[in-house]
């Protein structure tokens, strides 16, 4: 008898159990797998982050075996959020279930990556969520944001680890122009979040909320929360919300689940060869490209590209303002010594910016396309047409063209044609000019220049021409020994006396009468600008000026201002 009670009173007990499981699963009968939208890091390929992810992983491997992954219970997994150490309400319904298979199971290979990077990006969070007195769980928002992508950005402009928009970043101080998008500097932009976050949290008082509000913005939250009736819960407003908000909070809370539990479903972090590379920071006054940083240090251009994310073009513009380049540390102290060599390593190849375009306005400037001395550059294993055009300042286009390239095919080895530098027209490489400025009344300053050339050093010059390397360095301003070949020098200076101006004289001025040197040109230019005018003026009103006439003055006249830009 008491066993037929029991049994009976077994019964009951479970066919409530059952009641009470198939109303919750009626409950959220509508939160199906194509009812959420899933965070764009989800959906993304490895391939793609593995090019784009700060640390270089490619070469990576995991430091453990990895087996199959392991199913446990609801209760194993409401029992494990509970027990983490955090300050926020980590929920457990059938969302957050989703999600942490999702990551177990067809995000695993993702999730031990991101464990390697976590080693990099989590301790950079902790400190600026602990200074603010933020929870310390909230690091593991990048690994729903962005994967812990630097430069990841959403289909509707999210940029950076955080995801900030663009206005909102700019309004939490991150400078974002063509050259600078400090929503991908992984320093600025984690104290911009931590500081948003903060101010969303004196807003809602509900850490769920906050999450929320930072994915859809804070307009949407409080529209779901009037919609509701003015419920201040998460799970309470879930239907409210946008769609893809609401898979938001489940996934972030999964990403905690599996960031502490991770080898309970046997996936293994991603271990990378060698030490970790020690970092440091060094402040940048001028103008650089990290193509200069990287051919004169030695560091691989991807690499620096990895340290320093904000830079979209590889361009520091430092003479805007102060920027910080990250460098490996041993690295560092030989970027100090070598600032200047840096500077002009190739300067009008990385900065081809003009400051004077007048000659071309002016019609006084010969074009050398085609006729200059040729860059070459040899293909690499690994080199595509946009990275070798990139590299080298100039367009696909313009590379395709100066090749006879018509497909973006190219083999290893293959020699191409990457720049190209104007060559000047002389009969030797040493150049006689006049210098402009007079030494005295009947005397005048010849400088004699030598163009640098392949092997030469400031000594050997100096040695060449019979003068002291101290009157080289003396005579071109120069600080130090350094010269880039290309340069052109004072080797010598001579005194000459100044012809003696002759008497204005009434009969018609010649161009053949002018002295092509000194001082002279510009007194002749003047003299004739007068004479020219005398003439229109005195043709203007006998009305007998003649086309002829007037051509060769207009001739005349760019001749001489060439001559005077010289």
């Amino acid at each position: 008898m008491k066993r037929m009670i029991l049994f009976a009173a077994c019964c009951v007990w479970m066919s409530n159990a059952l009641t009470a499981q198939e109303t919750i699963v009626r409950e959220n009968d509508s939160i199906t797998d194509s009812a959420i939208v899933y965070p764009e890091s989800m959906t993304g390929q490895l391939s793609d982050l593995l090019r784009t992810w700060q640390i270089d992983l490619s070469q990576s491997d995991e430091e453990c075996n990895r087996g199959a992954n392991m199913l446990f219970p609801d209760s194993v997994y409401l029992r494990r959020l509970c027990r983490l150490p955090a300050e926020m309400e980590l929920s457990f319904n059938s969302v957050v279930k989703k999600y942490i298979e999702m990551y177990a199971a067809r995000r695993r290979e993702q999730v031990s990556y991101m464990l390697a990077l976590g080693e990099y990006y989590f301790p950079m969070f902790e400190q600026a969520l602990d200074r603010e007195g933020l929870p310390l769980e909230l690091k593991y928002l990048p690994v729903i944001e962005s994967a812990l992508n630097p430069v990841a950005v959403s289909r509707v402009g999210a940029t950076g680890l955080w995801q900030f928009m663009l206005r909102t970043g700019k309004g939490y101080g991150l400078e974002v122009n063509s050259l600078v998008d400090e929503r991908r500097d992984p320093y600025k932009a984690t104290e911009a979040a931590v500081r948003y976050l903060k101010d969303l949290h004196a807003i809602y008082d509900d850490w769920n909320l906050v999450i929320a509000a930072y994915n859809c913005g804070p307009g949407s939250v409080n529209k779901a929360i009037a919609r509701s009736g003015g419920k201040r819960d998460y799970w309470e407003i879930y239907h409210y919300l946008p769609r893809e908000t609401r898979g938001y909070v489940p996934a972030f809370i999964a990403a905690n689940y599996i960031m502490h539990h991770y080898a309970d479903h046997h996936i293994c972090p991603a271990h990378i060869h060698g030490p970790v590379t020690a970092l440091d920071t060094v402040q940048v006054n001028e103008r650089l490209h990290l193509g200069q940083v990287s051919a004169v240090l030695d560091v691989p251009v991807e690499e620096l590209r990895r340290l320093n994310p904000q830079f979209r073009k590889d361009v520091i513009p430092g003479n805007f303002r102060p920027y910080m380049l990250v460098l490996p540390s041993e690295k560092m102290y030989a970027f100090v010594d070598r600032n200047e060599e840096i500077m002009h390593y190739n300067r009008s190849l990385y900065h081809p910016q003009r400051s004077d375009t007048d000659a071309y306005v002016n019609g006084a400037y010969a074009s050398y396309a085609g006729n200059g001395e040729k860059i070459y550059y040899r293909v690499k294993s690994g080199d595509n047409l946009s990275s070798i055009a990139r590299r080298n300042g100039i367009t696909l286009t313009q590379l395709k063209s100066w090749n006879g390239l018509k497909s973006s095919k190219i083999g290893i080895g293959k020699l191409l044609v990457v720049g190209k530098k104007a060559v000047v027209a002389s009969p030797s490489e040493e150049e006689i000019l006049m210098a402009q400025n007079s030494t005295g009344n009947d005397a005048e300053t010849i400088n004699q220049y030598y163009r640098v050339r392949k092997g030469d050093t400031l000594g050997k010059i100096a040695q060449r021409n019979g003068v002291g390397v101290s009157q080289l360095q003396a005579w071109n301003g120069l600080k130090t020994n350094r010269i880039g070949i290309g340069d052109r020098l004072i080797v010598r200076k001579k005194e000459v006396p100044c012809p003696k101006e002759e008497e204005p004289s009434a009969k018609e001025y010649k161009r053949a009468d002018v002295s092509p040197s000194g001082s002279e040109i510009i007194s002749s230019y003047l003299e004739e600008q007068m004479e020219r005018v005398n003439r229109q003026q005195s043709g203007a009103e006998a009305g007998n000026v003649s086309d002829e006439e007037a051509a060769v003055g207009s001739n005349t006249q760019d001749a001489e201002k060439t001559a005077i830009a010289e």
